[in-house]
């Protein structure tokens, strides 16, 4: 019942607005901040989950599908993206809510630790069939690899014992793809606290991702063709700043026997 009185609140608001053009700027202001905070109040966890993603449909149908038919109807032709992203799957850092992409303009991948695991068509053929349909198919221009402020999974790979014995049936096994990472960010940085050496590793752990790309054929011969570029990114969700950067890559042709 309170979720039905949110709702129609909103709905009042919203019609006080579209009848009352003249209403002064501070005015109207007020109104759509009200309206904000009523939104806010919907999605602040005080609604039964299914509930909150009805309302979110309802919101997005509503508010986005319906105010730009001529996008979704593009998108329902298609999808021609110019960036693959590879983000974590941590709820904080969406890569569509920070960068503000809009449907059709990214093809994502999101796992732990935002990782890009080494060519291997029999360990890892989720990621290499998403790469390969990214890159041959959909002939993306961009893949992006972000990582992010406080990542949980960089900090398991930080903390697996030198031993390199596991306590988990799958996370530990699957960060230790940025071994590499862990094993420089140790050696250059010993006098760091665990934590910085944590925030190290989150870069880091990015550039072993973008190295491990090249191991994917199609990826090299675009970046030979200069037809695809590779970029790391690192979104800081505590100071709200976003970096980009690239790699310098020694590339040569690949070859036929």
């Amino acid at each position: 019942m309170a979720n039905d009185s949110i709702e129609e609140a909103i709905a009042g608001l919203k019609q006080l607005l579209s009848e009352k053009g003249e209403l002064e700027a501070v005015a109207k202001a007020k109104i759509e901040e009200i309206t904000a905070e009523l939104r806010g109040s919907v999605a602040d966890g005080s609604v039964c989950p299914v509930e909150r993603m009805k309302q979110g449909f309802s919101y997005f149908k509503t508010e986005k599908f319906e105010k730009n038919p001529e996008l979704y109807g593009q998108l329902a032709k298609g999808q021609s993206p110019k960036f693959m992203v590879f983000a974590c799957s941590d709820s904080r850092v969406c890569p569509s809510h920070i960068l503000n992409f809009q449907p059709g303009e990214a093809f994502m991948v999101r796992n732990i630790a935002n990782m890009v695991p080494p060519y291997d068509q029999n360990k890892y053929p989720g990621v290499g069939a998403a790469i390969e349909y990214a890159v041959l198919h959909l002939k993306v221009q961009y893949i992006v690899v972000i990582g992010h402020s406080c990542c949980g999974g960089i900090k398991g790979l930080m903390s697996i014992p030198d031993d390199g014995s596991t306590s988990t049936d799958f996370i530990e096994d699957w960060v230790k793809i940025c071994l590499a990472a862990r094993k420089k960010v140790k050696s250059d940085n010993n006098s760091l606290s665990f934590q910085e050496q944590c925030t190290e590793c989150e870069k880091e752990a990015v550039n072993i991702s973008l190295k491990n790309l090249l191991t994917y054929p199609f990826v090299r011969d675009g970046l030979m063709k200069k037809t695809l570029a590779l970029k790391g990114g690192f979104y800081d969700f505590v100071n709200g700043s976003f970096e980009l950067w690239g790699l310098n890559f020694s590339l040569t042709p690949s070859l036929s026997v």
